[in-house]
C-alpha cells in the first residue's frame, strides 16, 4: 500500500528572517508524482521499502534555516522528495531535529535522530531502521529537488540485482552517499559504528558490501544546495 500524498493543509515555512507562508496543496503534490514516467524501469512491488527523507542537518551555511522548509520554484524544498519517494516505497519518514510539527503537516510521520548532538545522515539512517518494518531502506536528502521516482527506482534496482546490502548513488565522478538503497538487518552493525564515535557515511560504506548505481549521465542531479546563492542559481535554471 502506498502513503498517500500530502493532504491539502497549510504548511507553515519559517526560518530566521524569510518567514513566508505556503499552502501546500494536495493537487500539488500529486500532480508532480502523477508526471513522473519510470521509462524502461518496470515499476516494482514496494511493499518491501521504507523509504525516510533526511531533513535532520543544521545547514549552517544557510544561516541555520531548516532547509527542507526553504522555498523552491514556490514550494518547500522537501515536498520534491516527498513526490519522488511516494511511488516507490511502501512506507515514508521525514527525519528531522527541528521544526516537527510544520513537518508533520505534510502528513507523515516525523522522527528524530536519537540523540540530540546532530551526528550527520548516518544518525537520521539508523533512527529511520529502527522504525522501518521492511527489508530494504530507501535514503534521499531533502534538498535534491531534480531526482524523480525513476532514479530512485534504479538505486534500488541496483541493490537488488546483485543482492548487496548498500547501493549508492555514483556520478561517474564521486558517491553521494545520502542517495542510498540499504538493508535494514545493518542496524545492529550500523549502531556499534556510531556508538564508537564514527561519523562519516563513505566510511561505514567500506564495511559493508556496497555496489554504485550509476548515475553518469546524470550528475546534474546531485547538484549541493549548501547556500541561498546555490539555491537561486538552480533556480534560475530550472
Amino acid at each position: 500500500m502506498l502513503l498517500n500524498a500530502p493532504t491539502a493543509k497549510t504548511a507553515r515555512l519559517f526560518s530566521d528572517n524569510f518567514l513566508k507562508l505556503f499552502i501546500l496543496t494536495e493537487k500539488q503534490i500529486i500532480n508532480h508524482t502523477a508526471s513522473v514516467k519510470l521509462e524502461g524501469l518496470p515499476m516494482k512491488n514496494p511493499t518491501h521499502v521504507t523509504g525516510v527523507i533526511l531533513a535532520g542537518g543544521l545547514a549552517r551555511r544557510m544561516h541555520h534555516q531548516d532547509k527542507g522548509l526553504i522555498p523552491y520554484n514556490g514550494r518547500p524544498l522537501v515536498s520534491y522528495a516527498i513526490a519522488a519517494m511516494s511511488p516507490v516505497v511502501e512506507r515514508l519518514l521525514i527525519n528531522a531535529n527541528r521544526n516537527h510539527e510544520q513537518y508533520r503537516q505534510f502528513g507523515l510521520p516525523v522522527i528524530a535522530d536519537q540523540t540530540n548532538s546532530f551526528d550527520g545522515p548516518l544518525a537520521g539512517i539508523s533512527a529511520a531502521m529502527h522504525y522501518a518494518k521492511t527489508g530494504v531502506l530507501l535514503v534521499m536528502p531533502c534538498d535534491c529537488p531534480l531526482a524523480t521516482a525513476e532514479h530512485l527506482q534504479k538505486l534500488l534496482g541496483a541493490r537488488e540485482e546483485q543482492d548487496a546490502d548498500i547501493a549508492v548513488a555514483f556520478d561517474g565522478e564521486r558517491l553521494h552517499p545520502v542517495f542510498l538503497a540499504v538493508k535494514t538487518a545493518l542496524q545492529t552493525g550500523l549502531a556499534e559504528y556510531l556508538n564508537g564515535g564514527g561519523r562519516k557515511v563513505e566510511d561505514w560504506l567500506k564495511r559493508c558490501h556496497t555496489v554504485k548505481a550509476d548515475f553518469s549521465r546524470q550528475p546534474e542531479l546531485f547538484v549541493n544546495l549548501n547556500t541561498m546563492a546555490e539555491l537561486s542559481s538552480l533556480e534560475s535554471q530550472y
